[in-house]
């Protein structure tokens, strides 16, 4: 069975880094230690990873810090804290700059792998569209980013298949026998808050679609030619929405 998830520890209490590497090696994961905020700088450049978890107060980086510079390295990487010290202002920091959120130690392990395995389940986002060429370089760009990507060319797929495990939908809106709104309405019967990003060419053509699509629920419209930095922005702010969800429920 291949692992759930590669996730990086990062804290300069090697014990604790020992025993957390275990405990999540146990339930399936692969897990690697980082025993300073340099040290994991130097592993996140040699391999991606799913996310992190970093303690906050360590020498010459704490976590924050450390948040910042994973997001140069790798944009997207979802960022957990955890602490054993009121740290008020480097908690409010880190979350106002986009981390997920903070465990505090002792570690309730029961919550922590019980949002592991969540984030294990809600990963993926899915490209449905009918241009192969347009499937296979925006999920190339994608997966260079750390994104996990599945790829649907056929709009008739069975929408459980496509939505199951996916934290986000791209879906065109212009196929050949049936336009993306139907796709769109067929998702929404079992998926009502599933985050749903249009994609189009055809932005006067497609206007009176795009309007439906929005009234139930689809986060936003881009179009084509997509402007990838714009793009990656509007995946990372759902992805964070989505991982505070999850958060917050662990």
């Amino acid at each position: 069975m291949s692992p759930k998830l590669r996730i990086l520890i990062v804290d300069d209490d090697q014990r604790m880094t020992r025993t957390l590497v275990d405990i999540l090696s146990i339930a399936g994961h692969e897990v690697v230690g980082a025993s300073s905020g340099l040290d994991a700088l130097e592993k996140i450049s040699a391999q991606p990873f799913d996310c992190v978890l970093t303690d906050i107060k360590m020498p010459e980086m704490n976590g924050v810090e450390l948040h910042r510079q994973l997001r140069l390295a790798q944009p997207g990487l979802p960022v957990i804290l955890m602490t054993a010290y009121a740290a008020d202002d480097l908690i409010h920091q880190g979350l106002q700059e986009g981390v997920v959120g903070v465990f505090d130690k002792p570690l309730a392990m029961n919550q922590l792998l019980a949002f592991f395995a969540s984030l294990a389940k809600n990963r993926t986002i899915v490209i449905v569209d009918n241009d192969p060429d347009f499937c296979q370089t925006l999920g190339g760009i994608l997966m260079q980013r750390g994104f996990k990507v599945a790829q649907f060319i056929d709009p008739h797929v069975n929408v459980e298949l496509m939505a199951a495990e996916a934290q986000i939908i791209l879906l065109d809106l212009n196929f050949n026998h049936i336009n993306g709104l139907d796709v769109l309405k067929e998702i929404r019967k079992s998926y009502p808050d599933l985050p749903v990003l249009l994609v189009t060419g055809y932005r006067e053509e497609m206007a009176s679609v795009i309007q439906g699509a929005l009234e139930i629920n689809a986060y936003a419209c881009l179009y084509k030619p997509l402007e990838i930095p714009q793009l990656l922005q509007t995946l990372s702010e759902i992805q964070l929405q989505n991982l505070r969800e999850l958060f917050k429920a662990k």
